[in-house]
């Protein structure tokens, strides 16, 4: 019969196992997505466990913004779900742009006033009043609430569109890149640019195979084009103190 020293010893070893393993967490929208709509597309989260040896729980859902995400309490399960020591990594922006007037689609952010990223606009939307705020302010939210739990957090740029999409390469960061940046700054979260480095490796493929990419629209990839953008991802990734990258298998 064990001795109670021995079980305490027993459980701390246990607990010891389970905490020295963490899981990646993924939050974002459809060009993250484990799976595509049935039509040829994939998200790149469905291909990040073939670069790092960490599980993955991709909890990205199509045609979500920071805005819609945080409304829906997304980030509020997820934290649910989070350990200390867990990564989550945030990459919104694709459906963050837009107008709220004269019809408020429900994703669209409040656009900084003079570079104050504390502005908000008042909507409503779907008939219930809400206060819209900024995507930087969205995306600070999130990040000190998994880092609340202890959760390293990582703030990605979104994955460009197509850029050879007319023929000839053409990338140019935008607005919402800047906004990551400012807000893994303000956090102390890594900010990974992996639109950079996703267009960068488009680049050197040529525009046949980056068409080939995208069999549908400019935005979506095939899980071919997914792999190159998961690596992208690992890529920046390796560009950062992060430690996560401790975890990348290869690139």
């Amino acid at each position: 019969m064990r001795s109670p020293l021995n079980r305490l010893l027993a459980l701390a070893v246990a607990a010891s196992s389970a905490w020295a393993t963490p899981t990646v967490y993924l939050a974002g929208d459809s060009t993250m997505v484990a799976t595509g709509n049935n039509d040829g597309t994939q998200g790149w989260g469905a291909d990040l466990p073939n670069y790092i040896s960490l599980a993955v729980v991709n909890d990205a859902i199509a045609g979500r913004s920071a805005r819609s995400f945080t409304r829906e309490g997304r980030f509020t399960a997820m934290a649910a779900n989070v350990k200390s020591g867990d990564y989550v990594v945030i990459e919104f922006g694709h459906n963050d742009g837009g107008s709220l007037t004269p019809t408020d689609n429900g994703r669209t952010d409040c656009n900084p006033v003079n570079n104050n990223y504390a502005t908000t606009c008042q909507t409503t939307y779907n008939g219930v009043s809400e206060t819209v705020q900024t995507y930087y302010t969205y995306l600070v939210n999130a990040t000190k609430l998994f880092q609340a739990k202890g959760a390293n957090v990582i703030i990605s740029s979104a994955t460009p569109d197509n850029p050879w999409e007319t023929g000839t390469f053409t990338y140019s960061a935008n607005r919402f890149v800047g906004y990551c940046k400012d807000a893994a700054a303000a956090t102390g979260a890594t900010f990974v640019d992996h639109g950079l480095y996703t267009a960068s490796l488009f680049q050197k493929a040529g525009a046949a195979t980056v068409d080939s990419y995208y069999p549908n629209d400019h935005t979506h990839t095939s899980p071919a084009g997914a792999n190159v953008v998961a690596r992208a991802f690992v890529l920046g990734l390796e560009a950062t103190s992060s430690t996560l990258k401790s975890y990348i298998t290869h690139d």
